[in-house]
């Protein structure tokens, strides 16, 4: 993402895709602590599944005060994971188009 810290994502977060969706929220706390908010352009993305929105949950948990994740475009199954099982989680804001 050229005009904005961020990580664009497309396909499928799914079993055989956890190494590296795992690996790219490891960097996105680490950036997010240097330079917030962190943008995930979600626009792409075809499928989350459960595990998938957990470990960005965790992953917006681990953040210092203050800092956060801006969600662009996420699917309408991810936002509603995030209503349903992390209604107050802060660190996350969602942006849609």
């Amino acid at each position: 993402m050229s005009d904005r810290t961020g990580l664009a994502v497309a396909g499928e977060v799914c079993l055989p895709t956890y190494p590296v969706w795992e690996r790219a929220l490891k960097q996105v706390v680490v950036a997010g602590e240097h330079r917030p908010p962190y943008h995930l352009d979600l626009s792409a993305l075809t499928f989350i599944d459960v595990a998938g929105v957990t470990d960005l949950a965790v992953a917006a948990q681990g953040l210092a005060d203050g800092q956060r994740l801006v969600l662009e475009g996420p699917p309408p199954a991810m936002t509603r994971l995030l209503e349903l099982f992390w209604p107050d989680l802060s660190a996350i804001e969602v942006s849609t188009p």
